[in-house]
């Protein structure tokens, strides 16, 4: 039954999000309850397993996490095991989600993720290919996987064997040119097999919390940093300033961008006390964002560690 803030959104409409037009057949409409607006936010799409073993929920709802304190949209299928876990992540991270089931919108598929569909029809929004009303029905999943696999720039592989939804999903996700970022796995370990596989073709590797962070900066420019009281900073400007100082006319050479840009963007990161001018012209990040930065690595870093040493147990 569609409620009060559902939608139909139309092909070539206002808010249409133009990543689903590098699908070989765009869908004409997405069905959705929550806002519209996300579709055409960042993205980065996070899909594992549905049967995932604890190693997999744990990376997958740090992942959900990272994604949401960059400021990114997390897409998933909402499924149990790693997208239910991801989107958790984001949402208690005070993220955005977009989960794009294989139902109608106004229907929840499985039920073990209620509480994700109704957190993100506030949260975000969940969208579907699918008619109101419509129930699960085994066809409508792969053209699913396609419009997860379109809608982001980047898709994060937690966990996933090689004859899978998630395996297929990521296939799409290469041929549509998007990147992929995959989790490495035992090689003893069914459900890391179609994740191994891709690493080994080529997909980046994601080995840590920091791994993820620096892969995000790096595809979308932005730099995640977390201090309290305080939104965290956006750009590729700081995430070129992690690693050492530099000149502004260095820097918008680097960044490709205009130098007069390139020093209002300092002058107000400098206002807001997140870089400094050292004495030789140069921009740094100053002592209190390197801390920031820091402490955040110290108290999430060892996440994935601990998951293994559970997975092992």
């Amino acid at each position: 039954m569609k409620d009060k803030n559902s939608w139909d959104l139309r092909r070539g409409a206002e808010g249409w999000p133009s990543s689903l037009e590098d699908l070989e057949k765009p869908p004409s409409v997405i069905h959705g309850i929550g806002s519209p607006k996300v579709l055409s936010e960042k993205c980065i799409s996070i899909i594992g397993a549905r049967k995932a073993t604890p190693y997999g929920l744990a990376v997958a709802r740090l992942a959900g996490r990272v994604a949401a304190e960059c400021g990114i949209v997390v897409v998933s299928g909402g499924a149990m095991g790693c997208d239910s876990a991801a989107a958790r992540g984001a949402l208690d991270a005070g993220g955005s989600t977009v989960v794009v089931t294989g139902t109608g919108a106004d229907m929840v598929y499985p039920e073990s993720s209620a509480d994700v569909f109704a957190r993100a029809r506030q949260q975000g929004a969940v969208i579907a290919l699918e008619p109101w009303g419509q129930t699960a029905r085994r066809f409508a999943f792969p053209k699913r996987n396609q419009i997860i696999a379109a809608l982001s720039q980047s898709v994060v592989i937690c966990e996933a064997g090689l004859r899978s939804g998630t395996f297929s999903t990521a296939m799409a996700a290469e041929q549509l040119g998007r990147d992929l970022y995959a989790v490495p796995g035992s090689i003893f370990s069914p459900e890391s097999m179609g994740a191994n596989q891709l690493i080994s073709e080529g997909a980046y590797v994601i080995a840590s919390e920091l791994d993820l962070e620096q892969r995000i900066s790096l595809d979308y420019g932005i730099l995640r940093m977390i201090r309290e009281g305080r939104p965290a900073p956006e750009g590729r400007i700081l995430s070129a300033l992690i690693s050492e100082p530099v000149r502004p006319d260095d820097l918008a050479r680097y960044l490709e961008g205009d130098i007069l840009d390139v020093l209002k963007a300092l002058a107000d990161y400098e206002s807001r006390g997140v870089v400094t001018r050292l004495a030789d012209g140069r921009y740094s990040l100053t002592k209190e964002a390197y801390l920031a930065h820091e402490q955040m690595m110290e108290r999430h870093g060892d996440e994935i560690s601990r998951a293994m040493g559970t997975a092992a147990g």
